[in-house]
């Protein structure tokens, strides 16, 4: 058991907090100024340390400050029933371990001491030693990505039409974006298209643009997106989920390589090149009637087929070295992966893929304790995010340390945030409310 130094100037919290943990056998020396406790840690040497932040004319920040100076691997562990944006990113980049809101059940405090305890078990552990990892955004050496790679360097240069099929999250944008760089229009624009997202009753504009009165609230001619990529490459994201009847318009562009705006009576040339994908079977969409299949034939002329992340485990210790290195540098930190967490990583399904990967490395840099990825901190993590993604809430309210801590090292970016959560931004915005920020 480690020994423990507790700053509490509350008479009643620190008599709690000390017999607590001394009747789960820890050795505890308590103080209740911050003058006391920076006088204990010039001549002690601490473990773990738990502060109250507002104490006197000095805070916890202090405690934090000195504890840290005296034993760099001295776990912090701040507490206070006042906690702000600000004093969480002063905690968090003072090296802080953790941060509790009072008032805080005493389980959980015991859960965060041992946390911390466990944190020192694992500081000799092998960290993974980084790669040189190849200048691409394409990253795996799996069959099935050597397959794609060579399906690129074959159809990019030419200027046929391409269908990329896989699940949400494999990277299909990522391999769009790859044919139009290695094409002869890779100086031109690539304009990208959700069509998912496009109300029905605007797709049509949306992709072929509208003359100013075609319909209500038109109040000035729009090019669509078929314009704005003239000469370049358009990527149709989500294609099946285009109803029937602007299937029929896109099939034209297709046959005829001209667009009609809305409300047009003459139609226009635009070169473009058509790169579409989707997570859906098109085939059985064309089965059961909810897709042209004259459509689907001009769409499918050259088809690339995704493998989910979990069809190629081989390519996840390259995958998480990349998102850890671009993590720390977004976010200045020097988070490390270890052999456990990289084996916690390789064992999970990841019905999210590679994006699901993505989102819970970052979150994983940001709050792992002392930026150590390991197995315990990959399964809390795993075991806190949503299964689908960002349906739902997926942080419990004693959670909103860590809604501040990733809030703050997003810079404030509430969608960067969210992602990095694996919520929903309209879900962190009601947390949010519910925490008064």
């Amino acid at each position: 058991m480690s020994r423990l130094l507790v700053v509490e100037d509350d008479n009643s919290v620190r008599t709690t907090v000390v017999m607590f943990l001394e009747l789960e056998g820890y050795s505890v020396d308590a103080v209740s100024s911050t003058r006391e406790a920076l006088e204990r840690l010039k001549t002690e040497s601490y473990p773990i340390v738990l502060s109250d932040i507002y104490l006197d004319e000095r805070t916890g920040l202090d405690v934090l400050r000195a504890a840290r100076e005296a034993n760099p691997a001295c776990a912090v562990i701040l507490m206070t029933g006042r906690g702000t944006m600000e004093t969480v990113m002063r905690a968090t980049q003072g090296g802080a371990f953790d941060y509790l809101a009072k008032p805080f059940e005493l389980d959980r405090l015991l859960d965060t001491v041992k946390r911390a305890e466990a944190s020192f078990s694992v500081q000799h552990e092998d960290e993974i030693e980084p790669e040189d990892l190849p200048e691409t955004e394409m990253i795996g050496s799996s069959a099935g990505m050597v397959a794609i790679y060579k399906t690129i360097s074959l159809a990019a240069p030419k200027d046929a039409t391409v269908l990329i099929e896989g699940e949400t999250g494999t990277g299909k944008e990522l391999i769009a974006r790859m044919i139009h760089r290695n094409s002869a229009r890779a100086d031109q624009a690539f304009v990208a298209v959700d069509c998912g997202a496009i109300t029905p009753t605007l797709i049509e504009s949306e992709l072929f643009g509208a003359l100013r009165g075609s319909y209500t609230g038109a109040d000035r001619d729009r090019i669509g997106y078929f314009e704005a990529a003239h000469r370049g490459t358009i990527f149709l994201d989500e294609v099946g989920e285009i109803e029937l009847n602007s299937q029929l318009k896109l099939l034209r562009f297709l046959q005829e390589r001209e667009i009609k705006p809305v409300g047009a009576t003459k139609a226009k040339a635009v070169d473009v090149r058509v790169v579409a994908a989707t997570n859906r079977d098109l085939k059985k969409l064309v089965d059961d009637g909810e897709f042209r299949e004259d459509l689907w034939y001009r769409l499918n002329v050259i088809r690339i087929e995704v493998p989910p992340l979990r069809e190629r485990r081989g390519d996840i210790p390259l995958l998480a070295q990349l998102f850890v290195r671009r993590s720390n540098e977004r976010y200045d930190q020097q988070a490390k992966l270890t052999g456990s967490g990289l084996r916690a990583l390789e064992s999970y399904t990841w019905p999210g893929n590679v994006r699901q990967m993505q989102h819970l490395i970052e979150r994983l840099s940001i709050l792992s304790p002392g930026n150590r990825i390991d197995e315990a901190a990959v399964r809390s993590a795993i075991e806190s995010m949503d299964p689908r993604e960002g349906g739902g809430d997926t942080l419990a309210d004693t959670e909103a340390d860590q809604i501040r801590k990733v809030l703050a090292a997003a810079g404030g970016n509430k969608s960067r945030a969210a992602k990095i959560l694996g919520i929903e931004r309209k879900t962190l915005y009601r947390k949010l409310e519910r925490m008064g920020l």
